[in-house]
């Protein structure tokens, strides 16, 4: 595990102490593949007095009550784990003291697992984490994926609204909340049909907490080849999830509505029909009563 760099041995870019606009441009200075339309600067600080501010915001009990709604109380710790400005273990440890009991802070925890098992993964697989652990489950082969993202995604100019206002966030923030990703990643394997290795290298050119083994794992998990099945949702999870700041109307996302069971005609039209929802809970009512 990357340790946190002592406050002492900082990398700075050729100042001694310099203010955030000098190191914008000292930062475009040293990258001249940008284009000069290329302005956006993302409005997350690094440094350890960043970090050490958000780890004392963090509220797990919050956390596992919210955290897959977009507006939830997630910490935003990841670009800060991902460049060893603290570790997964002083993340936990903080997590653990300010609680009453492990349990209280289960679902932070695990999410702080899930990464650590990323990593152990990728520390085995290699390079070959950018192949297909597994066929793809939906019904199509590889060969029926684009490679290649189309403009309209790399523009954010899909005409879905929620998926557009992700495009834009990821763009031009560098982050973006964990359930955001996945719609937007299963949009593109399932509903535009491109190969999840388009969307992965999409994502790490612009997440500042863009780690190989967390985004490729999750990416094959949604497209299916690291899953018994894709993941896919709906407009009405969407708009369950999404907070008042997405726009989730459906004159502005038509694509994404229906229910389960019609999206899964739609998408994966190889496959058996999926059992309508009313039906599987009937079966687990007969179940429990027997």
């Amino acid at each position: 595990m990357t340790q946190p760099r002592p406050a002492n041995d900082r990398v700075h870019l050729g100042q001694d102490s310099p203010d955030r606009q000098a190191l914008i441009e000292r930062a475009r200075h040293l990258s001249p593949h940008l284009s000069p339309d290329d302005t956006h600067v993302s409005p997350i600080r690094g440094g350890r007095e960043g970090a050490d501010e958000r780890l004392s915001w963090v509220d797990p009990i919050a956390y596992g009550r919210t955290r897959n709604h977009l507006d939830g109380a997630v910490t935003q710790l990841s670009p800060f784990i991902r460049h060893g400005v603290v570790s997964l273990a002083q993340v936990r440890d903080r997590v653990l003291s300010s609680v009453g009991s492990a349990s209280q802070a289960e679902k932070m925890i695990q999410q702080l697992a899930w990464r650590d098992y990323w990593q152990r993964l990728y520390a085995e697989m290699g390079e070959t984490i950018w192949e297909d652990c597994e066929a793809y489950k939906t019904g199509f082969q590889r060969d029926d994926y684009a490679d290649e993202l189309p403009e309209d995604i790399l523009n954010a100019d899909t005409g879905v609204a929620a998926m557009d206002m992700f495009i834009h966030e990821l763009v031009t923030t560098g982050w973006l909340h964990n359930h955001a990703r996945l719609y937007l990643a299963s949009y593109i394997c399932h509903f535009r049909r491109v190969k999840w290795q388009a969307g992965a290298r999409f994502f790490l050119k612009h997440l500042l907490d863009g780690d190989v083994a967390s985004n490729n794992l999750s990416w094959q998990w949604v497209a299916s080849t690291f899953a018994n099945k894709p993941y896919y949702f709906n407009l009405e999870n969407l708009q369950k999830f999404s907070g008042s700041h997405v726009d989730t109307s459906y004159h502005n996302n038509k694509p994404l509505a229906g229910t389960y069971e019609a999206l899964h005609l739609t998408l994966f039209p190889n496959l058996d029909p999926p059992v309508p929802q009313a039906a599987q809970q009937t079966k687990q009512k007969k179940r429990r009563r027997s």
